[in-house]
């Protein structure tokens, strides 16, 4: 069979041939294309004319397509849809690629044509998003050590090639564990668990080979369900324990002495590059800046978001024992005694709510949400090739019928599957060489079902995803490395988290909030009481979001990594902050993906907060208007989703919102105001 990574691509928007891609294909690929990006770079720096913008800068945009082409394919079938064999090539090629990129970064030939550019960037007569790049390109090569000498260069190059297998082999574990682990049941074990909960684990036990029972997996889709509303004790306590030890086994799968060995080298890069630590290193090229900014902000939050843990925690145990539970509350006690409470304070119960949350109905207040903002439309093309049954793949137009992209939804959890929900390219929008539009995906890892039914959580995930991929889709730049998501890590959360306020709007619920049976529409009592108890148990998920962002920050401040013994680190620190017992944090470091599956959130963890000030203060705008879709604050809001990097994100921000955030509207969106106003 010929290579189709060697052939022009016929099929529609150029999308990826995936009926006829197999793992064999790529080794072939990734070796040519590394072969001919070096050659590209041989030719930029061999051109005996004088350095320009065009024949340094944007050759090099133009430099590494095939590469890109290849790898967008193989890391994105990597994640949503893997196999032994596509495992097998990533652990292969992982330190191949970091050496590959690393011989780019620190050419010093290349690295003397782009120095010389930014030592004359005034004189240049650049347009600002030239000017943008190039001073981030420059900024890119020093970061990479292009400055250092030698021998540190070359000590650069072996922890970077190191990293990438390190961090491959963690997210293999996690994934090999999840994959390993279920708890089965019986119908004799389903005590308390609703109607949605039994079908999709009856669904998961169907694809698990266990059709005739009942799986719960250690998708958090699966397992939090159960944890919510399984009556006993004795299976939560089992499922919890599984559900926060992924990672954490003896033998080939334990990731505790790869954190030991990710956070030692990447201490060790920090100091080469003159820092000392690596979060010095890595907020240095942020908004936040440095790391007392970012410890600012967090101990804001956790104060009160403890004493809101506090007074939540109370009322759980009250329950418990109304209920004859005279044992103190247990961490995987905490969501069952926390629905009980959510039901006797708002009279509203999960499963009354679930029925009304169709996942194709909230798919559909996503699309329309972006109508009536930007001026989008999606019409769904089962026509298109897709690499899994569960996609789904839109083409999107403006209003007038103009392509624009194309949206890939994959929805559903599965064991070739990693957790969590994300968003990714298969190309991304430039304008530089020709008009080339976007084709993005949304990875989420809902529980199938028939209907598959949605919490309100679930539904907010979709959005905040769906915000990701409208930063990709919307993006309007001309360099591929401006492209998109291509920002500052504590700046492109905001496109995600702002969108989430849009399905809170009552207009949204009201319309799209559909009984799965009759088609009624959420009654206007329940929908009242639902948005009444937004902020029910927003000190527990406050807790333990902002721990693993301290514990993310105390990991990367370290100074002396060597021979970490992570358990001990991780009780030392959760002990210093004064972690409640009954709450753990939302990701522990064995299977804290975020972190030590890539470097991308190690030492920014934070960022979700950091945006959540911006999104929270943002979207008051729209609030203050009276209109949660005022036309000339959409517009505004869109430059920020169409910018990519071609502008400061303060700047981007302040000219949407005509001022720098504040972060009040993040604590009344939390429900802190009482407990700031109480510390």
């Amino acid at each position: 069979m010929s290579n189709p990574f060697f052939e022009t691509w016929t099929t529609p928007f150029g999308l990826p041939p995936f009926d006829r891609i197999q793992a064999e294909h790529f080794p072939p690929a990734f070796d040519h294309g590394m072969a001919e990006n070096i050659a590209e770079i041989a030719a930029i720096t061999g051109n005996s004319d004088a350095p320009t913008f065009a024949n340094t800068i944007e050759a090099m945009e133009r430099s590494g397509r095939f590469l890109n082409r290849v790898g967008g394919v193989f890391w994105n079938l990597n994640s949503s849809n893997t196999t032994d064999a596509l495992e097998t090539i990533a652990r292969d090629y992982a330190p191949k690629f970091a050496q590959h990129s690393m011989r780019i970064a620190l050419d010093p030939a290349l690295f003397a044509r782009v120095a010389e550019l930014y030592e004359r960037r005034d004189t240049l007569d650049l347009a600002p998003d030239q000017l943008r790049l190039l001073e981030r390109q420059h900024l890119g090569f020093v970061r990479s050590g292009a400055l250092l000498p030698p021998d540190a260069k070359a000590r650069m190059t072996a922890i970077t090639e190191r990293l990438a297998t390190l961090h491959t082999l963690f997210g293999q574990n996690v994934l090999h564990d999840e994959k390993d682990w279920q708890l089965v049941l019986e119908e004799s074990d389903l005590a308390g668990l609703p109607d949605f909960a039994r079908n999709a684990a009856a669904q998961a036990a169907k694809e698990r080979g266990q059709e005739g029972k009942y799986v719960i997996t250690l998708a958090r889709s699966s397992v939090e369900p159960f944890l919510t509303f399984s009556a006993r004790r004795d299976l939560r306590q089992v499922a919890y324990e599984a559900w926060i030890r992924r990672g954490e086994h003896e033998g080939e799968h334990d990731n505790r002495p790869l954190i030991r060995e990710i956070v030692a080298l990447r201490t060790e890069q920090a100091k080469l590059m003159g820092y000392a630590s690596y979060a010095d290193f890595k907020l240095d090229d942020s908004m936040a800046k440095d790391t007392s900014a970012v410890e600012r902000l967090l101990l804001q939050v956790w104060g009160p978001a403890k004493e809101k843990a506090a007074a939540e925690r109370a009322e759980l145990q009250d329950c418990a024992r109304a209920e004859g539970m005279n044992e103190p509350i247990a961490p995987w006690d905490w969501r069952y005694y926390a629905e009980k409470v959510r039901q006797a304070k708002y009279d509203i119960d999960e499963a009354e709510v679930k029925p009304y949350f169709v996942l194709e109905n909230m798919v559909r207040a996503a699309f329309d949400t972006a109508g009536r903002l930007f001026g989008l439309a999606f019409t769904e093309r089962p026509d298109l090739p897709v690499y899994h049954p569960d996609v789904r793949v839109y083409e999107v137009t403006e209003k007038d019928g103009r392509h624009v992209g194309l949206f890939l939804h994959d929805n559903f959890a599965r064991s070739s599957k990693r957790s969590g929900a994300w968003m990714s390219s298969y190309r991304d929008q430039e304008t530089f060489d020709g008009a080339v539009s976007p084709i993005i995906v949304n990875n989420n890892n809902f529980s199938k079902g028939e209907p598959t039914l949605l919490s309100f959580d679930d539904a907010e995930t979709l959005f905040h995803e769906f915000g990701h991929f409208l930063h990709g889709c919307l993006s309007n730049v001309r360099y591929p490395s401006q492209s998109g998501t291509s920002v500052r890590r504590d700046f492109v959360e905001l496109p995600s988290q702002i969108y989430e306020h849009w399905l809170a709007v009552p207009e949204t619920l009201s319309t799209y909030a559909r009984h799965h049976q009759t088609g009624e529409p959420i009654p206007q009592d329940l929908l009242r009481r639902l948005l009444a108890a937004r902020n029910f148990n927003q000190g527990f998920g406050t807790v333990e979001y902002t721990a693993a962002a301290l514990l993310d920050l105390e990991f990367h401040t370290r100074s002396d990594a060597a021979d970490t013994d992570v358990a001990a680190f991780e009780r030392s620190v959760l002990d210093k902050i004064g972690m409640p017992a009954e709450i753990a944090v939302r990701h522990r470091p064995t299977h804290f993906q975020h972190l030590f599956a890539g470097s991308g959130y190690a030492a920014g963890y934070y960022a979700y907060l950091w945006a959540e000030v911006l999104d929270a203060d943002g979207f008051e705008a729209f609030l203050e208007t009276g209109n949660p879709f005022d036309p000339d604050l959409a517009a505004k809001l869109k430059t920020i989703y169409s910018s990519g990097d071609t502008r400061d994100p303060m700047e981007l921000y302040t000219a949407f919102r005509g001022r720098e955030p504040r972060i009040e509207a993040l604590l009344k969106h939390r429900g802190l105001t009482q407990s700031l106003g109480d510390a």
